[in-house]
């Protein structure tokens, strides 16, 4: 297990910065995901790592040695580093064993290590026999990862490699990768620009946007408090209202709430974000804060409209089971309580 270590790097392809000042550590043998919108220079970050590209600036390290740096590259076949594409990339003329036997020096190219990778990854041995178009989606990524643990690899880096299955899919592979990874303990980095899958991928997210590195931190920690309410909602769906903070907490269209987390320097307009896992709903008994908009069945669930009473209103958006949704109509007047505090930003 091997600590992989990016200092200020730098990259540009023509006048086009793509990333800048990016410094990042994953600590040996845990997990991270990058996440950050298409375009923001997540899988050029990678590109780099694997040493596909060279930086312009900054240094690469793996433990004590530099893979780059202003004086040195090291060229990607040299660097014990396992890489998973997005499409899984195998060779569609070779079996799953010969795939997944591709690239492993002599001492290791046995039918005993294939058999022990494929098992990692929890692929039935009797796949050992197929080509790649005979297997589902899922079950290429699984191979793909097998071919790139099988070499023991320092790292493991992983471009997208969950973006092309369906959501059922997704999640039973995501989970299976997720498994082998933990098993093998090596040191891994995800690209992704699902927050979900970033979230739950393993002990630290790093958010890139626009090439640079905004935030790293635990998933709790950078969910819990992200450094911008921009980070805050492509993290997940997000309620961020004008808020008046003053001995502890803030009041806004939904009342008095407790802040958690105050990012706002002291500044004395703010804006307050909450998440809408903290809102209760109830139909209102005498007061009231709020009047449903809309009604949208989804099926399972129902997507609810709120719009804030007094004198500058706001509309949140709610989804609750169908079950609950089923109670309400539009011009209902509702009670709104916010439940675990919130996070203080500036005013714009």
């Amino acid at each position: 297990m091997t600590t992989l270590s990016l200092t200020g790097v730098g990259k540009s392809f023509g006048r086009v910065e793509v990333l800048r000042d990016v410094s990042l550590t994953v600590p040996a043998g845990t997990r991270t995901a990058v996440v950050g919108a298409s375009g923001s220079g997540k899988s050029t970050l990678l590109r780099l790592i694997a040493g596909f590209e060279r930086a312009d600036a900054g240094t690469i390290a793996l433990g004590p040695a530099t893979l780059a740096d202003a004086g040195r590259f090291v060229p990607a076949h040299r660097r014990g580093i396992g890489y998973v594409a997005q499409d899984g990339a195998l060779f569609p003329h070779l079996t799953v064993e010969q795939n997944v036997r591709f690239g492993l020096p002599r001492r290791l190219r046995s039918s005993a290590r294939v058999r022990e990778v494929m098992e990692l990854a929890s692929l039935d041995a009797a796949l050992a026999g197929r080509y790649p178009h005979q297997l589902s989606g899922g079950q290429q990524q699984r191979v793909a990862l097998a071919r790139a643990l099988a070499p023991q690899p320092s790292v493991v880096l992983l471009d997208e490699p969950f973006s092309a299955l369906d959501t059922g899919l997704r999640e039973q592979t995501r989970q299976a990768v997720i498994d082998a990874l933990e098993a093998s303990g090596v040191t891994t980095v995800l690209v992704t620009h699902d927050h979900d899958e970033a979230l739950s991928f393993g002990g630290q997210i790093a958010v890139i946007a626009a090439g640079r590195l905004v935030q790293s931190g635990s998933p709790a920690a950078v969910f819990d408090n992200p450094a911008s309410t921009e980070i805050a909602a492509f993290l997940g769906a997000a309620i961020v209202l004008p808020a008046s903070p003053s001995s502890g907490g803030a009041d806004c269209a939904l009342g008095r709430v407790e802040v958690r987390h105050d990012r706002t320097g002291g500044a004395a307009g703010a804006r307050l974000l909450i998440r809408p896992a903290q809102l209760a709903l109830s139909a209102a008994n005498g007061t009231h804060n709020a009047v449903v908009e809309d009604v949208r069945p989804r099926g399972s669930h129902a997507e609810l409209l709120l719009r804030t009473a007094g004198a500058a209103p706001v509309l949140i958006p709610l989804r609750v089971p169908a079950h609950e949704g089923s109670a309400y109509r539009a011009g209902m007047p509702v009670s709104v309580t916010v439940t675990g505090g919130g996070v203080l930003y500036p005013a714009d």
